[in-house]
């Protein structure tokens, strides 16, 4: 059997909402005596416990296979497997799946699928938080992603190492588009140039909102994120740290944006601790708000915005603050 690897996630499930009704002789509010005609629950599992949206469409699953390009010798790391509508097709293309799902129920109906099946030594099944899991060796990431870890999965899967050579993502339509954002468009945002300082996003396909069981309220997409390899020498920390500033406010000059409460302190006291660390003399005089002025001045970003600075743009004024010992981690 594929093997599941449960030690702080296991856990024991209560009783369904519909089933302690029916004890206590209740009637929820979506039920009434005849046929229910609410389409918003799964008829087997209490998906909203952890937000999934099973993919019930086989030509949407296939083609979400095929857009991976598998090859025969991938190890595939598959995320929110759910009952296995994708894990199938692709065991048919791929060397090994590591499934990483969250619910031991849902695990239980994948490993039935395969059971007694070539796949079944395949597929191993990790059961728990894919954020905190130790994760393997994988050439190809496929997910048809809960939308809650949406975000922590993308920067999880970023810092990976080895790198992978592409991951097939499903997203909610909107965090789908802020992905593949370009500078100047209304969804370039912080989310966006972190992403592509690391990876090439593409958008691939989109997915309607009735192409799930139970149906999310939102449309879904899906993107293609491929690393950036070998991955640019810069701490994530410090172009987020810079980020964090500059798009707090994306439409105000970024002067002004470094003159919101709280900035001016943390970067000085950032130098200082830079200074300290390097023996450096602090002048008496030191001066952090003139020094900042002076870096936007010089790279000519004092009345930029961050709404149409781009990855280079940021990295440019990144590499300034770091020649005069201004840093934001």
């Amino acid at each position: 059997m594929p093997r599941a690897t449960s030690d702080r996630f296991a856990r024991r499930h209560d009783p369904s909402v519909k089933s302690a009704a029916k004890k206590s002789g209740k009637t929820l509010p979506n039920e009434s005596s005849g046929p229910s005609s609410s389409g918003t629950r799964n008829p087997i599992f209490n998906t909203e416990r952890f937000g999934q949206h099973i993919l019930k469409n086989p030509l949407v699953a296939q083609g979400i296979v095929d857009k991976a390009n598998l090859k025969p010798t991938d190890k595939v790391l598959e995320v929110g497997p759910g009952t296995g509508n994708l894990t199938v097709r692709i065991l048919e293309k791929a060397k090994h799946v590591t499934a990483v799902e969250m619910d031991p129920r849902m695990a239980a109906e994948l490993t039935k699928r395969v059971q007694g099946k070539p796949e079944q030594k395949r597929l191993e099944i990790l059961i728990g938080d894919f954020v905190k899991a130790d994760l393997p060796y994988f050439d190809v990431c496929i997910s048809n992603t809960p939308y809650q870890i949406s975000s922590p999965l993308v920067f999880r899967l970023l810092s990976h190492r080895p790198l992978f050579r592409v991951a097939i993502l499903m997203f909610q339509r909107e965090f789908a588009l802020r992905l593949v954002a370009t500078p100047g468009s209304s969804l370039w945002s912080r989310l966006s140039a972190n992403v592509q300082l690391y990876a090439k996003v593409d958008h691939i396909m989109k997915v309607g909102k009735n192409n799930f069981r139970p149906p999310p309220q939102v449309e879904s997409s899906v993107v293609r994120i491929v690393p950036i390899d070998p991955p640019p020498p810069v701490k994530f920390e410090e172009f987020d740290g810079l980020n964090r500033i500059l798009f707090s406010r994306r439409n105000k000059i970024t002067n002004a944006c470094f003159l919101a409460k709280g900035v001016l302190e943390m970067l000085e006291s950032n130098w200082r601790t830079w200074c300290s660390e390097r023996d450096k003399v602090i002048p008496e005089d030191a001066n952090v708000k003139a020094m900042v002025e002076e870096v936007l001045e010089e790279t000519g970003f004092k009345e930029q915005r961050a709404a149409k600075m781009s990855v280079d743009d940021l990295l440019k004024l990144l590499s300034a603050f770091h020649d005069v010992g201004i840093h934001f981690a």
